[in-house]
C-alpha cells in the first residue's frame, strides 16, 4: 500500500491511499492508533477518514519535513496486524412510513422491495469508517452492491435527528437535525452525540453497528 503525501496549511499533513485497496481504512484506523498509542510529542491530533489520514502537528515543535520523515518511518517498522478492537454496537430501526420516508421510492429506484431493502440494511453488521460532516456522524459501510444508490438531487433542509439514511454505497445516522441529501430509510432512539458524555460520540471508526428492525 502506498501512500501519497501533502500539506494542508502549516501545521497540518494529509496521507491518502495512492492505490484502491481493500484495507485502505482499516490501515488509517490502525496508524492513527499506532500513533496514539506512542504520540511524538509534536503530535496535535491523527484523524482517520475512509481513505485518509490528517496528522496535525505543533508547526513551532516540529518542521512539515520532520512530520513525513517520522511518518515515512513509521510505515517501514509499523507492524500491519489490526492496532483497533473491533466493538459491534446494536441499533434499533423503525423502517418506513413516517420514520422512513424514502425507503419506498429508494427502493423502487434500486430495482427491490422496500422488505429486501430493510433485510439487506438488516444483514450486516457494517463497519463505521469513519465520523465527519457533523460531531459523532457515521459513515458506515461499504453496504453491498444492492443498496447503492446516488444521494438525492434535492437535499433536505432539515433531517431529523436520529434519521437512518443511505447513499453513495454508505449508511449514515443523523445525530442532530442538520440538513441532508442522504435517502431517509428510517430512524432509531440510540443517542449519537452528547457533549457531556465521555466519550461524546456513541459511535468510533472500527465500531461494528448491527441494524435491527423493530
Amino acid at each position: 500500500m502506498n501512500w501519497i503525501f501533502r500539506p494542508l496549511g502549516d501545521s497540518a499533513l494529509l496521507m491518502d491511499a495512492e492505490d484502491d485497496h481493500g484495507g485502505i481504512n482499516q490501515a488509517a484506523l490502525d496508524l492513527a492508533v499506532a500513533l496514539e498509542t506512542n504520540p511524538p510529542p509534536w503530535l496535535r491530533a491523527a484523524v482517520p477518514a475512509i481513505a485518509s489520514l490528517l496528522i496535525c502537528f505543533d508547526p513551532l515543535a516540529v518542521s512539515y519535513a520532520s512530520v513525513e520523515a517520522h511518518l515515512r518511518s513509521l510505515l517501514t517498522t509499523w507492524r500491519t496486524e489490526k492496532l483497533i478492537v473491533e466493538r459491534v454496537v446494536c441499533v434499533p430501526v423503525r423502517y418506513g412510513g413516517e420514520y422512513g420516508p424514502d425507503l419506498e421510492s429508494a427502493a423502487w429506484t434500486l430495482g427491490i422491495t422496500p422488505d429486501d431493502l430493510v433485510a439487506t440494511h438488516t444483514a450486516g453488521p457494517y463497519r463505521v469508517v469513519m465520523i465527519g460532516f457533523a460531531p459523532g456522524f457515521p459513515y458506515i459501510g461499504p453496504l453491498p452492491d444492492a443498496l447503492r444508490i446516488p444521494r438525492r438531487s434535492t437535499p433536505r433542509s432539515a433531517v431529523p435527528a436520529g434519521s437512518v439514511a443511505i447513499a453513495a454505497g454508505l449508511s449514515g445516522i443523523y445525530p442532530a437535525r442538520l440538513p441532508g441529501g442522504w435517502h431517509l430509510i428510517g430512524h432509531t432512539d440510540v443517542c449519537l452525540f452528547d457533549p457531556q458524555a465521555t466519550p461524546p460520540a456513541t459511535l468510533a471508526p472500527g465500531d461494528l453497528v448491527q441494524f435491527s428492525a423493530l
